[in-house]
This record gives C-alpha cells, sequence and structure tokens, in this order.
C-alpha cells in the first residue's frame, strides 16, 4: 500500500453528513464505501479550465484527463485546506481563493483496477492568471493543457474514455452552479443558488 493508500477518508451519508472514517485504499475496494471528496478547477481569465493527465501510476483511472486536482479531506479538515495542499503537492500551485460551486455524488467502476470510487464531490473553482507558473508532480500527474470547458463538454460526448468519469459532472457544476449542499464547507464561499439537486451518475 502507498503512503497515500494509507490516508484516511471522512465516510458520509448521502447528505455529505460525516459518518466515520475509513482507509483510502479501504474506501476504493468493491463494492465501494462513500465519503467526501473535493475537485478543484482552475480557471483563466478566458474562461479556460486548466486539466491534468493522471499519471500512469495512478491506482484509479490512470493516463485519464482530469479536472486540474482532485483529492480527499482529512477527517474534519476544512475543504479549503485540504484542496490547497493538494494544489500544492500535485501542481506546486497555491494558495488559491476556492469557491464552492456545488456538490457532485457519483460512482465509478475502474476496470482496468478493480478500484471503485463512490464519492460526494464538493466542486471547488479559483481565478487564476493565464500564465500560472506550474510545478506537477511527475508522480501524479503525466502533462496539463487548458481547454474551453464547452469545448471539452462536447468531447466528453465524443471520447468518454480518455476522460475520468467525475469530469463531466465536475465541468457541469461549473457551468451551472448549484447551492453547496449539506455537509461540511469548511467556510468557503457559497456558489450562486440553484434549483437542481446534486445528481448521482457513473457517468462523471
Amino acid at each position: 500500500m502507498t503512503s497515500r493508500e494509507g490516508h484516511l477518508v471522512e465516510l458520509v451519508d448521502d447528505d455529505g453528513r460525516a459518518l466515520g472514517e475509513a482507509t483510502v485504499a479501504a474506501a476504493h475496494q468493491p463494492p465501494g464505501r462513500l465519503h467526501r471528496a473535493f475537485s478543484v478547477l482552475l480557471v483563466d481569465p478566458d474562461g479556460r479550465i486548466l486539466l491534468q493527465q493522471r499519471a500512469a501510476a495512478k491506482t484509479r483511472f490512470p493516463l485519464r484527463w482530469a479536472n486540474s486536482c482532485c483529492g480527499h479531506p482529512l477527517p474534519g479538515q476544512p475543504l479549503v485546506e485540504a484542496a490547497n495542499r493538494r494544489l500544492a503537492e500535485e501542481l506546486g500551485v497555491g494558495p488559491v481563493d476556492l469557491t464552492e460551486v456545488g456538490v457532485h455524488v457519483y460512482r465509478a467502476d475502474d476496470p482496468a483496477t478493480g478500484r471503485v470510487e463512490v464519492e460526494y464531490d464538493h466542486v471547488l473553482r479559483a481565478e487564476v492568471p493565464a500564465d500560472l507558473p506550474t510545478r506537477p508532480d511527475p508522480a501524479e500527474v503525466a502533462t496539463l493543457r487548458w481547454v474551453d470547458p464547452y469545448q471539452l463538454e462536447a468531447d466528453l460526448g465524443v471520447d468518454p474514455h480518455a476522460y475520468a468519469p467525475w469530469l463531466g459532472g465536475v465541468v457541469h457544476r461549473l457551468l451551472r452552479p448549484a447551492r453547496p449542499a449539506a455537509g461540511r464547507s469548511g467556510g468557503i464561499p457559497s456558489g450562486a443558488p440553484a434549483d437542481e439537486v446534486p445528481e448521482r451518475s457513473g457517468g462523471r
């Protein structure tokens, strides 16, 4: 087990309320256990978002394109703190000002590794300059690229297997913000309210 697989995550119910804790490895073994996660989208002044291609060594969905940064807060850890920690570790970026734009709850099975994602995912965005300096960790990130989110939505429909299964839901939340759902937001400013409820989808 890698050191990150031994880290603790916060188990939650369908409304995002904390229930307990488990290791990363245990939470992602079939059939999976619902736990708190976050997905960060870095947005430049033209509205483009920074995507990362996940490194080949990743235990879940390696070499697929995903949002700027993902991770799990430790039990009780504020989301802002956890997200900025992972931005520094994965991309050499931060700290940045983060805003929660909604929650995406999903399940996704990785047939290549046998792991399962069942996540209560807080979607966070941050405005950054177009010339943002990055120092990606090659153990985490294969490469980076900036993309238009609307073009990305179209590409996800054409070639979904090139992307991490949660990316569609994350981009949906970016383009159509929803009121952050129940559970711990870590003091992050709320996104614009919307009538939608967080969807549960295996296609994210």
